[in-house]
């Protein structure tokens, strides 16, 4: 019995929408919370809805193949469960966010127009900052039609009438928010902040758009794309960073996936644009006013009092300045927890590195990483230094295959020898070697993360990292840079042997087979028996199983996820000791901890790797044990913290339902994350 991915993926995202509704969340983090929603739903569209959509076209014999078996409704309930959200979405902006953001001075002018005092302001700001990026289109059906909505982009579809006759015509305006602030400050006499739509101010003046024309009607819509790459990596003619580059120039090009119109829009007019842009009834979906609402995040309303309160970085206790870092981590085993710690022990062990003239070598996995980042630029110096640097690149990084490629450019013209994406195979593992010459001899520090090597999302991204210099941690981070060099994926009967950390397509899957198996047999012997896992994703079927396996023989099973949950927790004889929470929070959670026991033998494993069929199966993932016991001791703490909370956690029951812990909030009461802070800054 397993749950549906992209069905339960949906119910996280309603997570993230019941936090805009919250009103003990300030005011401008809950506007935050339906951008990201909003966001997440085209993410949902470009990505999952295709395969969706894939799935419902194959024959009845393959899709009996599949498992777990698809739900021949699936596309039914998700649209069902996509409008309903959708709905509430509008009832939290109408009904809550607006209201609150007017008493504390910001009108946004939601389906609604500016006073009168503002016309001529509006009318001017159209002709000097918007009229020049407006590419009025008239489209009909047939062959001959230019109109190409492009992905993601704003559009109003317009009826027109001559003015001296009454042929309809037909025509497709885009709203510019690419090139113009989606939302414009208005200047005003009074103390409050007025902000108005730019597809308003379009709206408003499309008389000057089209001269000679008497406006009929208008209806704002938009078009997602499928932005899945596909790549056929046996056969590449030029390598996989020209393909790539090939490929993104198509990206948004794609088949349409969501035909996303206002409420309102005529069943003539929805028919009439499915036809001309070749879009299947299904793919029709009704919306409000305005679309592309990620866009919240950048409305221009500053006020510090409607924020979160700031959390300081604390600075790690082992990392008090960042200076002489080598020494430092071979002192003791490192741990640091982001965002609550400072991400600048990470990048001063790059830059020293680039440096240091004892550093003979750095070897680094690089999948996502900041624009403008620090950690590529220390490589690039550490090359330039005559450092031998090893960078694998994965390109194939959904949506950062961009920026991948720019930096594998810069790097590569300074001397970095970069080894891109084996076929078939994704490199999501977060881990670097340095190693370098002492009067001991040569001597290795390793790097271990569950997040990507990117300080701007360290900021509000909750991660770990394993600073180390353990000789069997170097040998095993040695071991897989040099198969990795290789550029190909493992044999089956792989003869490489991993003694110390987890590595997916090695050891990985085994190791956790036996943790669980372990837990099981203490159980069977009445010994106390424990398994907590955080985690993402929960997805893969072999590793449900066991979970079930353990709950059957009375294993405590106690899961922290985030996003996909395919797990079925406390179904009578399956998985009545399984326990399922969610936390969505100010930081998103995104770190991996995996403990197993309960007492001084316990095992914990933090790493890259979530519990789905890609991370176990279809990449290289790595998970470190942690060893020193006050870090153990540490990480249990940071799991009971979130796991006891009752601000911020939802329990997911047998049916995917969420469930807060009703009781009555103390204006003081902090959430998981503020009580993870706490406990990092008064830890001794």
């Amino acid at each position: 019995m397993y749950h549906n991915r992209d069905i339960s993926w949906l119910g996280f995202n309603y997570r993230v929408l019941q936090e805009a509704a919250d009103t003990t969340v300030p005011l401008l983090e809950r506007v935050k919370f339906l951008a990201i929603f909003s966001s997440n739903m085209d993410e949902f569209y470009r990505v999952r809805y295709p395969v969706i959509s894939f799935y419902a076209t194959l024959k009845e014999k393959t899709l009996n193949q599949i498992i777990p078996p698809y739900d021949k409704q699936l596309g039914e309930k998700v649209q069902e469960i996509v409008g309903k959200q959708l709905e509430e979405f509008g009832n939290i902006i109408h009904e809550q966010v607006l209201p609150a953001l007017e008493e504390n001075g910001a009108i946004l002018y939601y389906n609604r127009q500016p006073p009168s005092e503002f016309a001529s302001q509006i009318r001017e700001l159209f002709f000097s900052r918007i009229l020049a990026f407006i590419r009025p289109v008239f489209i009909d059906e047939s062959e001959n039609n230019k109109f190409f909505p492009e992905n993601h982009s704003l559009y109003f579809f317009v009826l027109l009438k001559k003015k001296e006759n009454d042929v309809l015509n037909h025509a497709v305006i885009n709203i510019p928010a690419d090139k113009v602030s989606r939302f414009i400050k208005l200047e005003s006499d009074d103390d409050k902040q007025h902000i108005v739509f730019l597809d308003d101010i379009i709206r408003n003046n499309l008389d000057c758009i089209f001269t000679g024309f008497s406006i009929h009607a208008s209806y704002s819509f938009k078009v997602t794309r499928n932005s899945e790459l596909f790549l056929d990596e046996e056969n590449m003619k030029e390598g996989l960073l020209k393909e790539m580059e090939k490929k993104l120039e198509k990206r948004d090009m794609g088949h349409p996936t969501r035909f996303l119109y206002e409420k309102g829009m005529p069943l003539s007019v929805q028919h009439f644009l499915a036809n001309t842009l070749g879009l299947k009834s299904e793919e029709l979906y009704e919306g409000g006013r305005y679309h592309n609402l990620s866009n919240l995040s950048s409305l221009p309303v500053s006020r510090k009092d409607l924020e979160y309160p700031v959390m300081r970085e604390l600075k790690s206790l082992a990392f008090e300045d960042c200076g002489d870092i080598f020494r430092k981590i071979e002192l003791k085993d490192i741990l640091l927890h982001f965002p609550y710690e400072s991400y600048n022990p990470v990048l001063a062990f790059f830059n020293q590195a680039a440096i240091d003239p004892d550093v003979r070598s750095i070897a680094v996995t690089l999948y996502r990483v900041a624009a403008e980042s620090h950690i590529v630029n220390a490589l690039i110096s550490a090359a330039k230094n005559k450092k031998q640097v090893r960078v694998f690149v994965e390109l194939k990084a959904r949506f950062d295959e961009a920026n991948n490629i720019k930096w594998s450019k810069e790097m590569e013209k300074a001397g970095v020898k970069i080894i891109y994406s084996i076929p078939r195979i994704k490199v999501h593992s977060k881990i670097a070697l340095v190693l370098r010459n002492s009067k001991d001899g040569p001597k290795g520090y390793g790097y271990i993360g569950t997040g990507n090597f990117n300080e701007t999302t360290a900021r509000f991204y909750t991660d770990h990292s394993l600073f180390t210099s353990r000789k069997e941690v170097i040998n095993d981070l040695d071991l897989l840079f040099s198969l990795l060099a290789k550029g190909k994926a493992p044999a089956k009967d792989a003869a490489e042997k991993f003694d110390h950390l987890l590595v997916s397509q090695y050891n990985m899957v085994a190791v956790f087979e036996q943790e669980i198996m372990k837990q099981i047999r203490k159980k069977q012997n009445d010994e106390e028996a424990l398994i907590r896992i955080k985690l993402n994703n929960l997805e893969n079927i072999y590793m449900i199983d066991l979970l079930y396996k353990a709950s059957q023989a009375g294993v405590k099973v106690q899961l922290l996820v985030r996003g996909i949950c395919c797990i079925v927790p406390g179904k009578e004889n399956l998985s009545e000791n399984i326990e399922v929470k969610r936390i969505v929070d100010r930081y998103l959670e995104h770190s991996r901890i995996l403990i197993f026991g309960n007492d001084d033998d316990r095992k914990i494993y933090i790493g890259s790797a979530d519990w789905m069929t890609r991370n176990l199966q279809q990449r290289i993932e790595v998970c470190a044990p942690i060893t020193d016991q006050k870090l153990k001791d540490e990480l249990a703490c940071y799991f009971d913290i979130q796991w006891n909370d009752t601000v911020k956690a939802v329990t997911l029951d047998s049916e995917l339902n969420q469930h807060k812990k009703f009781h009555e909030l103390q204006t003081d009461e902090k959430s998981p994350q503020q009580k993870v802070y706490e406990y990092l800054k008064n830890r001794e």
